[in-house]
C-alpha cells in the first residue's frame, strides 16, 4: 500500500530539485499526489474504510497547503506542476 523507497526517489528526481532532496514543495506535492491516487483506488473498492477515507481528506487538505505556499511563491512552476500532475483547480 506505501511508496517503496525507490519509488519515493523516482518522484523526488522527477518533479523536486533531485533525489535526495526530499523537503523540496513540488517533490512533496507530487508524494502526496501519488499517495492520493493509492488512496482513492483503494476506497474505491472498500467504501465503509472510513479511516482511509479521513486519511485522505487530510492528505489532501495537506497538499492544498503546500499547492497554496507554492502558488503565493511562484507562479509558474505552480501552474507547470499542476499541468504535469493533473491536479484541477
Amino acid at each position: 500500500m506505501s511508496l517503496s523507497t525507490q519509488e519515493k526517489e523516482g518522484i523526488f528526481e522527477k518533479y523536486g530539485t533531485g533525489k535526495m532532496d526530499t523537503g523540496s514543495t513540488e517533490g512533496q506535492i507530487a508524494l502526496f499526489t501519488e499517495r492520493i491516487n493509492q488512496l482513492t483506488l483503494h476506497l474505491k473498492q472498500n467504501k465503509k474504510d472510513f479511516a482511509t477515507e479521513r486519511a485522505l481528506v487530510v492528505l489532501v487538505g495537506k497538499r492544498r497547503k503546500l499547492l497554496d505556499y507554492l502558488k503565493n511563491k511562484d507562479i509558474l512552476k505552480y501552474r507547470e506542476l499542476i499541468k504535469q500532475l493533473n491536479i484541477r483547480k
